[in-house]
């Protein structure tokens, strides 16, 4: 009895998920993901044109602003972002398994930025939740994907 107490249980779920129903539950998790990934960077990025959801210079960090050469603008800045957002949507489209960790280190620099803007910590917190969904979407993609 005592060397029963000194074995750390394992979770068991009371009723066992045989694998046959278990991988199309992952793969429907990876392609909600998929989706998710591909659209929304080409939908944000090509709004970056348009400003129809919202004005996004004002999401560029002050301090970042300071940075950036004299002859280029924040817009101009944010217009390059848009592109490189449509780029990385695309990338996902094509491969995955690289494109999501792109994605996700993409949202970890818009977080560092948005962290430097008193008053947009909530947005920073989603970007991060939405940065973990494309980490999980890039190791789903090994065994869904190219």
């Amino acid at each position: 009895m005592a060397e029963a107490l000194r074995q750390p249980r394992r979770f068991e779920p009371t009723v066992p998920v045989p694998a046959e129903i278990r991988r199309p539950r992952a793969y429907g998790a990876y392609r909600i993901l998929y989706v998710l990934f591909v659209i929304t960077p080409i939908v944000v990025g090509l709004d970056k044109f348009a400003h129809l959801l919202v004005n996004w210079d004002q999401y560029l960090a002050p301090t970042v602003v300071q940075m950036l050469p004299t002859n280029v603008s924040a817009h101009v800045f944010m217009l390059a972002v848009g592109v490189v957002e449509i780029v990385a949507g695309l990338l996902v489209a094509a491969k995955p398994s690289v494109g999501g960790w792109i994605v996700a280190v993409w949202l970890w620099g818009i977080i560092v930025n948005l962290l430097l803007i008193p008053g947009y910590y909530d947005i920073a917190v989603r970007d991060f939740g939405l940065s973990v969904g494309a980490v999980a979407l890039a190791r789903l993609a090994r065994d869904f994907a190219r």
